[in-house]
């Protein structure tokens, strides 16, 4: 048993089917058919559906949570399937929040399922809180991670907390009152670009599955009341070395308690404005280098531009474009914008007299609006 009290209150009895669909459940010390029927009273908030969400929900909805409610703003692309499990080939351009939802379906179709298809903001982060048990949160971005532990502790409501990138993932418990809070571990949010996304850094596909499982394991855990949760404990996954850590953590008795939401974009703000075009303003005069790396070139790309991978304009700066004779007026082109503007920004904090700008929208909106075809990855 764990030294923290039951999250949630028993519902009402299992029935008969109930109790042969989780009698492997309620054979386990600590949980059993009292335990079970909490996981089935109780109400969880799942933000994003993505690589983390997928098998939150997945997992969640198989132990029988009775009451969940998922919220995500995307829709399912093609390079989501390789470790977005919850979704098929069938899902690509719809909802994710709405897809997820249907899989929930398909593997408890007496579960209670809510797809919200939108983003956490100031505007209801509060009252989705308040209206859950618990809340796991399976996002990307600092300022979402940042307005879910502000909305925890203003309601009171557990969080748990998971983050990925590339080999490593990291797993935390935040539950106000009971335990320190993220900003408590980490007071200030970094800034955006601080940290490669995973469309920009990549991500391996079976580490979602590692970390989604370990956060839909604490959910239990605190449902239940078994166990040890991660409260206080920051734990850390490397999937290259097989290899696992906990820091432990406490709450900064100095840190000024949050007493209100705020707009949390601006604190995720890039420091230095970069300029940018848009695609129908590329111009025969303009050097146009593509940052992204080798495979995505073959997918598509813009003719005519110079390929410079963002690692080495990162750690050379204009050396990188020194050799190739670069001058006059540069454009930096990814994906997106997102690399690009990084790319950008270095070279004009090297040299601000320069003029350099990013293509918003990347490569993919050029394909779009230029070319009038989709570049899909």
């Amino acid at each position: 048993m764990s030294g923290f009290e039951p999250l949630v209150p028993p519902g009402e009895p299992l029935d008969s089917a109930e109790l042969a669909r989780y009698s492997r459940h309620l054979t386990l010390p600590g949980v059993g058919p009292l335990g079970q029927r909490r996981i089935r009273n109780a109400r969880v908030l799942v933000i994003g559906a993505g690589g983390l969400g997928s098998p939150i929900i997945n997992y969640l909805v198989a132990a029988g949570i009775g009451s969940l409610t998922v919220i995500d703003d995307d829709v399912v692309e093609s390079s989501n399937l390789q470790r977005q499990v919850i979704h098929r080939e069938a899902d690509v351009g719809r909802p994710k929040a709405e897809s997820a939802r249907d899989a929930a379906l398909r593997l408890d179709a007496n579960a209670q399922v809510t797809a919200i298809t939108g983003k956490l903001g100031t505007d209801n982060a509060l009252e989705l809180f308040a209206g859950h048990d618990l809340v796991l949160d399976g996002t990307d971005n600092f300022a979402t991670r940042y307005l879910s532990n502000d909305a925890a502790e203003l309601t009171g409501t557990p969080l748990v907390w998971g983050t990925i990138f590339r080999f490593d993932g990291q797993v935390s418990v935040f539950a106000p009152g009971r335990g320190p809070m993220l900003r408590d571990l980490f007071p200030e949010i970094p800034e955006a670009d601080s940290v490669p996304s995973c469309a920009e850094g990549g991500v391996f596909g079976t580490l979602c599955a590692v970390v989604g499982a370990t956060m839909a394991g604490e959910a239990l855990k605190l449902i239940c009341g078994i166990g040890t949760p991660l409260i206080g404990r920051f734990w850390r996954y490397d999937a290259l070395e097989s290899t696992t850590n906990v820091l432990n953590f406490a709450a900064d008795p100095a840190r000024e308690p949050v007493t209100g939401l705020v707009d949390y974009q601006p604190g995720c703000a890039v420091p230095t404005p970069v300029p940018e075009i848009e695609a129908g303003e590329l111009a025969e005069h303009m050097t146009v280098i593509d940052v992204r790396q080798d495979w995505e070139r073959e997918l598509g790309a813009i003719p005519g531009s110079l390929h410079i991978p963002l690692e080495q304009i990162l750690q050379c700066g204009w050396d990188a474009l020194d050799v190739h004779g670069v001058g006059g007026e540069v454009v930096i082109v990814c994906k997106s914008g997102v690399r690009s503007q990084r790319a950008a920004r270095t070279l004009l904090l090297e040299r601000p007299a320069t003029t350099v700008s990013s293509l918003r929208g990347g490569t993919v909106e050029w394909f779009a609006r230029i070319r009038g075809s989709e570049l899909v990855y």
